[in-house]
């Protein structure tokens, strides 16, 4: 059995695919740059089991938080598989049911009519395929779109726009480069992205935008990401876009070097667009841009952009202790050790979920009045001015942790180039893996939003004020949240924050209970 783990400890940028579907979209590449998803920077972890990040960062890797390669059959591993190797995996329908999600169904909402856009760097040669694998195991609906699927009138579709075209999966030499281009781990992320955003809004149309740009640290190669993001709000392609993708705040010259990369999110807020994005995997600590492979962490408790920026709907993550089988009640015996060690606790907040104050935006006035017991501080330790009542983060959270991780599935191989075993593939085992990371968390809150939708009519587009009002209320903020009190983010000796009663730099304002906070949310 196969393991690794990721940790963005640096620019956060989740990459998904390149991918030949049944439907792509190709637009002026003249006119677009490429957009893509992932952290450049992340320090390999030894053991998916460890809790704690390591100090120091070892290598520059993509973003996938944490993956475990567990079943090379297109059947899904086995939970007793998935306990040995000291973890529960969940299935589409026991993430469903862990946050109330099928009585939306039942009433007929499942994104019908939404299209939910997914921003990657590269591509996988095989989503399509996986894609097809997902949906029939787990009985989701197909796409039109999806590797040998009969296109049907009025069914949801995937497709695919590369804004500058995607360059081949080839996994670069071992030991060559930064590690940003190991198009392999990208193509897991792809999996991850689209799968689980099928898996919440079975009826969406999903859009894959691809781009060969994996380079985001501060500004550098971030214009060409945000491009794309603008292409897709000016065609109005989405109503919700997802982003795994960030870079530490301390990476960026300051405002200035921002304001030219914001208007995309100016004009998805005018436009009516949801965006989402992860709030980063690596809790407090994130770092700079040099030195290029090994890079010191930015010296103070910090968070990343764009999931800080108050436009975002920044997303961070939990470790689910429901069933993994049902979903539908607290499991506290099987593992992981962070379930057990919380007897009858639904929700513990991931050690690694990216959260604190920004440095570069002050408290949004949706965040001026926080549910009672709210832990908000407004400042970071030792970090630049104004450092006071500053933008908090995470807005809200979702199932993060690959110990309480997601099933997905992923064929992209090994290439010949990369030589004996692995060689430069990495991961490249096929099969089933289980994974983790906010970059989970993201794009399934991007399927509820589609779902949100289509309860209102019409796009619900920048959602913070709305969910800050519900949570205002102390009876709405009981049913529609399931508030998460315990957990720490520290990963390094950058100090870290609790998790508390109400908003936290944790996981925000809770998780949803998607069956009262989606009605809430999409109005009278």
């Amino acid at each position: 059995m196969k393991t690794n783990r990721w940790f963005s400890l640096q620019n956060r940028f989740f990459s998904h695919l390149r991918i030949a579907s049944a439907v792509t979209l190709m637009s002026a590449a003249a006119a677009m740059v490429g957009i893509g998803i992932f952290s450049p920077v992340q320090p390999a972890r030894t053991s998916v089991a460890n809790s704690a990040v390591a100090p120091n960062l070892q290598l520059f890797q993509p973003a996938v938080a944490e993956w475990q390669f567990l079943s090379s059959s297109t059947t899904p591993p086995s939970e007793a598989a998935c306990f040995a190797a000291g973890r529960r995996c969940f299935t589409p329908a026991a993430m469903q049911n862990s946050y109330n999600v099928p009585p939306l169904y039942a009433a007929g909402f499942k994104g019908k009519g939404k299209t939910i856009a997914v921003i990657d760097s590269f591509g996988s040669a095989t989503i399509a395929n996986d894609l097809n694998v997902f949906s029939t195991v787990f009985g989701l609906p197909h796409l039109c779109g999806e590797a040998g699927v009969t296109c049907t009138p009025g069914m949801p579709t995937f497709t695919i726009l590369q804004i500058q075209g995607s360059p081949p999966p080839n996994p670069p030499p071992p030991n060559n480069g930064t590690g940003q281009e190991s198009h392999n781990l990208w193509a897991l992320e792809v999996s991850l992205d689209v799968e689980w955003a099928h898996a919440i809004a079975p009826e969406a149309n999903i859009i894959l935008v691809t781009t060969p740009t994996a380079e985001i640290l501060g500004v550098q190669g971030f214009s060409q990401m945000m491009n794309a993001v603008q292409y897709v709000v000016d065609h109005h392609l989405a109503d919700v876009i997802s982003m795994s993708l960030a870079a530490g705040e301390g990476t960026f010259s300051g405002m200035a070097s921002l304001l030219p990369l914001r208007q995309a999110l100016i004009d998805a807020q005018t436009n009516h667009v949801t965006v989402l994005a992860a709030s980063g995997d690596g809790g407090t600590s994130n770092a700079l841009k040099v030195p290029t492979k090994t890079p010191n962490l930015i010296p103070y408790p910090s968070v990343e952009w764009p999931a800080s920026d108050p436009l975002v709907t920044a997303v961070g993550g939990t470790y689910l202790c429901t069933d993994p089988v049902t979903g539908s009640v607290v499991d506290s015996v099987d593992p992981p050790s962070q379930c057990q060690a919380h007897p009858g606790v639904r929700e513990v907040g991931w050690i690694a979920s990216g959260g604190g104050y920004s440095i570069l935006f002050p408290r949004p006035a949706f965040q001026n009045t926080l549910p009672p017991g709210s832990t908000y501080v407004g400042s970071s330790v030792g970090a630049p001015g104004p450092n006071s009542n500053m933008r908090g983060v995470p807005d809200i959270a979702f199932q993060a942790s690959a110990r309480t991780g997601t099933l997905v599935y992923m064929t992209e191989p090994a290439t010949t180039s990369s030589g004996t075993g692995c060689g430069g593939a990495n991961p490249c085992s096929i099969g089933w893996y289980v994974v983790g990371g906010t970059s989970c968390s993201a794009p399934q809150w991007a399927g509820l939003i589609a779902i949100a939708d289509q309860i209102a009519g019409s796009d619900l587009g920048y959602i913070n004020p709305a969910l800050y009002q519900i949570a205002a209320n102390p009876a709405k903020y009981a049913a529609d949240f399931f508030d998460v009190t315990v957990g720490n983010n520290q990963t390094t000796s950058i100090p870290g924050y609790s998790a508390s009663t109400g908003w936290d730099a944790v996981t925000g304002l809770g998780t949803p209970n998607a069956a009262n906070l989606l009605p809430d949310l999409a109005g009278p």
